[in-house]
């Protein structure tokens, strides 16, 4: 009797999280790849095919666009774990206390606003009558107004900023359960701090790198508010295609195929980064 209980307190508990699993992700996914394999012949007259795929393979536009978008994602997902890291380093095992609450609360604060509010601040900052330009003429290294925005600098940074948070906390939670004494044993075995750091910090962070970086690179590949902002509207940045030949063009067959290419693109990426650092998905979320 009581097995029977556990088993259906057990499936009461999960249900919530099946129902959300199901209504928002997998049935509009099987939606939209019917909607994708759906190829329009005349009104309201479809023929199952690939044609929305080919579309994508036969214009330049739209795969150099998925490309790029590729690149960019993994760039910002490198160097958002090149500055995150030592942040979270210094974080989880130089300090202490006061110090190390107050310093976790400093990086999560910026995110208590939305997106959208933190990606106009970087355009206030980044743009020709913006703090940067002014700044640089006051002190005599500009002579006319310098205009930031609207490039892939400006992109990088935003995706960057937007995603810090999200690599920095998996770090620090994998970090702080590192024993300082492996650490000092490193140096007490004659080892330095580049050694320290290959064999024995990188090897045991392993998971909230992975982990981090995964979520930073599916937030940038997916992102559509920053480099729309940043980047203007030649920004060339694949969601922005999806959003157009949904909103603009009402084409929600050819809209369809690139999300749908969008998710294996993430998927296939994410998979070779597991393998090519020898973690496994259920390892690392389960870390």
């Amino acid at each position: 009797m009581n097995s029977v209980h556990s088993r259906l307190s057990l499936y009461l508990l999960f249900t919530p999280f099946l129902l959300w699993l199901a209504l928002l992700i997998i049935i509009p996914h099987i939606f939209m790849f019917l909607v994708s394999i759906s190829v329009k012949t005349g009104v309201r007259e479809y023929v199952t095919g690939l044609g929305n795929y080919m579309v994508f393979f036969t214009e330049p536009l739209y795969w150099n666009t998925f490309a790029r978008t590729a690149f960019m994602s993994i760039s910002a997902t490198f160097l958002t774990l090149l500055i995150g890291f030592p942040v979270a380093y210094y974080i989880a095992k130089l300090t202490r206390g006061r110090t190390k609450t107050t310093l976790f609360l400093m990086c999560l604060i910026p995110f208590w606003v939305s997106e959208l509010v933190r990606t106009f601040g970087w355009m206030i900052l980044l743009r020709e009558t913006g703090i940067f330009s002014s700044f640089l003429q006051y002190i005599g290294l500009a002579s006319e107004p310098i205009e930031f925005l609207y490039n892939d600098a400006a992109i990088m940074v935003g995706l960057v900023y937007t995603s810090m948070l999200f690599m920095v906390v998996p770090l620090v939670t994998t970090l702080d359960s590192l024993d300082d004494s492996l650490i000092e044993a490193g140096y007490d075995l004659g080892g330095n701090g580049i050694t320290v750091l290959r064999e024995i910090i990188i090897p045991h962070a392993m998971p909230g790198i992975v982990s981090g970086c995964i979520v930073v690179f599916m937030l940038s590949l997916g992102n559509y508010l920053t480099p729309i902002l940043l980047g203007g509207k030649d920004s060339l940045w694949f969601t922005g295609l999806i959003y157009d030949q949904f909103i603009t063009r009402f084409n929600w067959e050819l809209g369809s195929a690139f999300g749908f290419l969008l998710l294996i693109l993430s998927s296939t990426i994410v998979w070779a980064g597991l393998k090519l650092s020898g973690q496994s998905l259920t390892d690392t979320v389960g870390r």
